[in-house]
This record gives C-alpha cells, sequence and structure tokens, in this order.
C-alpha cells in the first residue's frame, strides 16, 4: 500500500501552485473546473511519484493557520543532499519567503529547513 496522494484546500490556487512549479519541479496537469460547486484543482506530480492535489472553491472557509496547530502540519521534500537543502533555502529566502528554521541538523538527526510559503503552510526541506 501507498499514499496515493495528499490533497489541500488553497485561497490562491494559481499562487500556490507556481509556488510548487518554480521551486519544487512540479508538474501540473490541467486545470479540473466543476461549474456546478465551484471547484477547481490541480494535480501537482513530483519526481518520485508523489503528487500534492491543490484545491479551491468559493465556499471554502479559511480558519486561519498557527505554525503549531493540531492536524496536518508540514509537507517534507527530501532534497539528496545538505547543499541542495542550503541552496533552495537561500533562494526561497531571497525571493521573500520566511525561513522558520535552519538549515540545522535536528535533535534526531535530520538536516533540515522549514519555510513558510503561501497561505502559512510549512514546506520542510530535507537532506
Amino acid at each position: 500500500m501507498k499514499i496515493d496522494h495528499v490533497a489541500m484546500y488553497v485561497n490562491d490556487l494559481e499562487a500556490v501552485r507556481a509556488f510548487f512549479l518554480r521551486f519544487f519541479g512540479a508538474v501540473s496537469n490541467e486545470m479540473y473546473h466543476n461549474p456546478r460547486t465551484g471547484l477547481k484543482s490541480y494535480f501537482l506530480s513530483f519526481g518520485d511519484g508523489a503528487r500534492l492535489e491543490i484545491m479551491t472553491r468559493p465556499d471554502v472557509e479559511d480558519r486561519g493557520k498557527a505554525l503549531l496547530q493540531a492536524g496536518y502540519i508540514h509537507l517534507a521534500f527530501s532534497m539528496g543532499s545538505r547543499e541542495k537543502v542550503d541552496a533552495l533555502t537561500d533562494t526561497l529566502r531571497d525571493a521573500g519567503y520566511e525561513v522558520v528554521s535552519g538549515p540545522r541538523v535536528t535533535g534526531d538527526g535530520f538536516y533540515e529547513s522549514c519555510v513558510c510559503r503561501p497561505e502559512n503552510n510549512l514546506i520542510e526541506i530535507t537532506e
């Protein structure tokens, strides 16, 4: 068994899509649109077969997000080396995204950084 994909509702579908295309090399399908419900979505595919579905619709309720809250809290991307973690972290920082932590070696031995992306969701960048 494997997880097929993870889905998330967003407010600005195109901005979130552009973020993952630009910084994480995602490949996007064509937008799906259900005119009856107003749902619009994209599937974003990543090199190892992982997929992220991003969705929006007019009646989505945005309750705001805290960095430390119950529930799903971040997406993690493995870069393959410390140098790539450092480079992507610097690229995101230079593009104006908040680096919340790192790059650093965590207490449990992982090399990572954590960046806050559009809509206040966390992206973990790991070795």
